[in-house]
């Protein structure tokens, strides 16, 4: 008797993009985020893809969705198919991709995370202008009223009504040059960013919590001006951790600091629908802040 051929299945790209984008968000409302698509929908795409595949590819309850046994054989696979495809389209259609995105972040997030990824669309996208603007995020939230950003990283209060979509948690601790900038009976000396600051507003906040006293001693918009003046010893801020120079000291409540809530890093669309440069960018900061996540 001969033996009967394998079934032979075409993998339809759209559901394969839709198992990457869950597999990187590990949650099947934010992958429909990233992919202009509902929640069902994308549901929907990775239950076809399962039954193309017949293997169950997550496991899912209530607060989590992680890869099975199958899933995690298929990932890196489903993102090879998806470079290729990329790659063959991108050289066919959207290497000649023309146009200009306005993009906006906070300094400290830019020159920490943003640096490769711009750079890899750049490489991209040659044809396409990027015009990018670091400030406050007070400022670019008045930008994008304006209409003078398409795209912009903010930070907001996790539980704020600021509408954008998460795409980074910071994890806040107090740095300084060393337990002698400040006195144990004497107002602690901040060192923070002009108001409305997230992080200016952590410090203060869990200072008057603890019933800490404290002073402004030096205010800069700037990363690099406030990390020279805690090199200088004039006082301690509270910063992410990933932004901390390796020469300051970390506090904590061995030396009488409270603990600090974390922050939130959003993004922020000016239109609902927007340029495809632009969204090709907001695809690229979405997929490469999704990896360096789950790296961390």
């Amino acid at each position: 008797m001969p033996t009967q051929k394998p079934r032979l299945v075409n993998l339809d790209l759209d559901l394969v993009r839709a198992f990457v984008a869950v597999a990187e968000a590990k949650n099947f409302t934010r992958a429909g985020a990233r992919l202009g698509r509902t929640q069902s929908t994308i549901s929907l795409q990775i239950k076809r893809l399962e039954e193309q595949l017949n293997s169950e590819l997550f496991s899912r309850d209530p607060r989590n969705v992680a890869l099975t046994a199958q899933g995690e054989a298929l990932i890196a696979q489903a993102r090879r198919l998806l470079r290729l495809n990329d790659e063959i389209v991108g050289e066919v259609f959207e290497h000649s991709l023309e146009g200009e995105v306005r993009f906006g972040a906070p300094e400290d997030f830019a020159t920490t995370h943003l640096p490769g990824i711009l750079g890899d669309y750049a490489r991209a996208y040659p044809h396409v202008s990027l015009s990018v603007t670091c400030d406050l995020t007070l400022n670019l939230m008045d930008k994008m009223s304006q209409g003078e950003l398409d795209l912009a990283l903010i930070k907001r209060e996790p539980a704020s009504v600021v509408a954008g979509q998460p795409v980074w948690r910071e994890r806040l601790v107090w740095v300084g040059a060393g337990e002698d900038v400040f006195a144990p009976d004497a107002p602690i000396p901040l060192i923070v960013a002009p108001s409305p600051c997230v992080y200016r507003k952590r410090a203060t906040s869990a200072l008057d919590l603890a019933g800490r006293k404290w002073r402004v001693a030096y205010t800069s918009p700037s990363l690099a001006g406030q990390h020279a003046a805690l090199r200088a010893g004039l006082g301690v801020t509270a910063l992410p951790t990933e932004m901390t120079p390796k020469d300051l000291v970390h506090f904590g409540p061995e030396h009488g600091f409270p603990p600090l809530a974390d922050a939130e890093i959003t993004l922020v669309r000016g239109a609902k629908t927007l340029s495809v440069p632009a969204e090709r960018l907001a695809n690229f900061i979405l997929a490469s802040l999704d990896r360096e996540r789950d790296a961390h």
